[in-house]
Formats: structure tokens, C-alpha cells, sequence
């Protein structure tokens, strides 16, 4: 603590005042995220009368799970839990393969028509098809109502695999020669020395895809007519925007005042147990985040 208060002292008036501004609007920040979650924790365990009525309160004997226990039981969260899942997984591995493929021979110098490809992508990033040429072109592909027509069309990302070719360039020419020394082919280069000192920037694309699907809907709302196919983004929007439970869940309740109750109640607890995978796995690539995002930033 000694130490960080003499190096804040060798900063000039300038300095301390920004240093001062950013650490107050960074603890805003982290207030104005950390309140919601919060009243969404605490919410979803209260009894559903005394939430309406009073608000949150940490008084446990007001405490309740009914909410969990409802959404656990019910199947078709279960089913929708699963498919995002396997949707979230395979996007990921598909879009994370064709980036570092794509991103590899741009990121080659001595790579002819690479300007023509550079310019082709960014075109790409600015102007689209819009929605229903995109849907004439699953349909004609036979692909609606399928799980391909919600990973394909948006598989390959320009932004993502910019940032892949800049990590590339960053690595040591050195690490080239050396493998051509060797008798490398282009494939051994790429899968067994390129790719292993390319963590970093492997692991920010696996987050970033992996969240990109798991909080997507609208292409599942679009494509999927099967309820047995749906997301559980699909469920949860059911649930929040068109305040529609699925019908197990409140089945058995009598009035109407009741059941709005447990419709609002119900909410919190599918908030919570849908954002469960993306808290579970961040830990695990936090530390090669800032690695990854810094070398598209500071290089290129």
C-alpha cells in the first residue's frame, strides 16, 4: 500500500487528476454492474408476494425457491438448456476453425491477391444482404428449421479473423525459416508450430463465439420452427419480454394475481441459471484475454 502511494505521489497534477477521474468512473462502472446482479440474485429467491409488494429484502425467512424448483422440473428448459449448449459448442468450434484458416494466408506476405481478399472482407463488414435475402438463401439451401441454419450464416466473423491475421503477423519470422530448415510443409507449420503459440488469441475467439451464441435468439426465432429445436434464449425471451412462462411452470396456480406473481418470480431464476456457463467458464480464459485482445490492438 506504501509502495502505491509513493508512485502516486511521483505522478504530476495532471496525471492524478485523470488517474483519479478513471478510478471513480471504473467504480461507477463496477457499481452500476454489480447492483443489478444483485437485486437479480436476491430476487429470484424471494417469495413472489413480498417481492411485489415490499421489494427485495434480506430477511431469509422471506426467502423462497420455489422459482428454481419450477424451472428445474420443467422440461422444455431442460431441452432448450441443451441445445444451446450443443449450438454454443459447435458455432464455436466452426467459426474459430474457418477464422484461423481464413486468417492465415493474409496474414502472409508473400500471399498474392491478398489486398483483393483484405478489401472483399472489410466490404462485408459495412454492408449486408439484410434479413430476407439471408433467409431465401437457408431456405433454397434446404437449411430452415435445421441447427446449421442458426450456426452457418454467421460462422465467419471479419472482425474476429482481423484479429487473428494481426496475432499471426506478431509472431517471430524466426519460427518460419526454422521450420522450412526442418522440411515443414505448410499444414505442419500451421497445426503444430503456429497454432500452440497462438493460445492467447484462440482463447478470446473461443469466449467471444461461444458468448456471441449462447445470448443469441434471433436467428432461432427466424429459422427454428420446432419447439423441440429452440434455444434456451428463446425460452428465457418468452419468459421476460412476452412474460409468457412456459405452462408447467405455473400450472397450478389457481388465481390470476398468483400467477402473475410467479411469472415475475420466475424470471430472476431463469436470469440466473442461463448466465451459470458464461460465469463458469470465464475464470478459465480471463488470463489469456488481455494478451489476446492486445496484440490485435497495438500491432497490425
Amino acid at each position: 500500500m506504501n509502495k502505491k502511494k509513493s508512485l502516486f505521489t511521483r505522478y504530476s497534477r495532471q496525471d492524478k487528476v485523470l488517474l483519479t477521474v478513471g478510478y471513480v468512473l471504473l467504480g461507477l462502472f463496477v457499481i452500476a454492474i454489480i447492483v443489478p446482479m444483485i437485486y437479480i440474485i436476491v430476487a429470484s429467491f424471494m417469495d413472489p408476494i413480498t417481492l411485489q409488494n415490499k421489494g427485495i429484502t434480506f430477511d431469509f425467512s422471506k426467502w423462497t425457491t420455489t422459482a428454481y424448483e419450477r424451472v428445474m422440473t420443467n422440461g422444455q428448459i431442460w431441452i432448450g438448456f441443451k441445445n444451446a449448449i450443443i449450438y454454443s459448442v459447435v458455432f464455436t468450434v466452426v467459426s474459430v476453425v474457418v477464422t484461423l484458416l481464413a486468417a492465415y494466408p493474409l496474414s502472409r506476405a508473400d500471399f498474392r491477391g491478398k489486398g483483393f481478399f483484405n478489401v472483399i472482407f472489410m466490404i462485408t463488414m459495412f454492408f449486408g444482404g439484410g434479413l430476407i435475402p439471408t433467409y431465401l438463401i437457408v431456405s433454397n439451401l434446404g437449411l430452415v428449421d435445421s441447427m446449421w441454419a442458426v450456426i452457418l450464416p454467421g460462422a465467419f466473423s471479419v472482425w474476429n479473423m482481423t484479429i487473428a491475421r494481426t496475432y499471426y503477423r506478431g509472431i517471430p519470422q524466426e519460427l518460419r525459416e526454422a521450420a522450412d530448415v526442418d522440411g515443414a510443409s505448410e499444414l505442419t507449420f500451421f497445426f503444430k508450430i503456429l497454432l500452440p503459440v497462438c493460445t492467447p488469441v484462440i482463447a478470446v475467439l473461443v469466449l467471444w463465439q461461444f458468448v456471441a451464441m449462447w445470448n443469441s435468439y434471433f436467428d432461432a426465432m427466424i429459422y427454428l420452427n420446432d419447439s423441440a429445436k429452440q434455444p434456451l434464449q428463446l425460452v428465457l425471451r418468452s419468459i421476460l419480454i412476452q412474460n409468457q412462462p412456459e405452462s408447467g411452470m405455473i400450472a397450478d396456480m389457481q388465481s390470476t394475481a398468483a400467477r402473475a406473481q410467479l411469472a415475475e418470480l420466475l424470471k430472476y431464476a431463469t436470469i440466473i441459471i442461463s448466465s451459470l456457463p458464461l460465469l463458469i467458464m470465464y475464470p478459465f480464459f480471463q488470463k489469456y484475454f488481455d494478451s489476446g485482445i492486445m496484440a490485435g490492438a497495438v500491432k497490425g
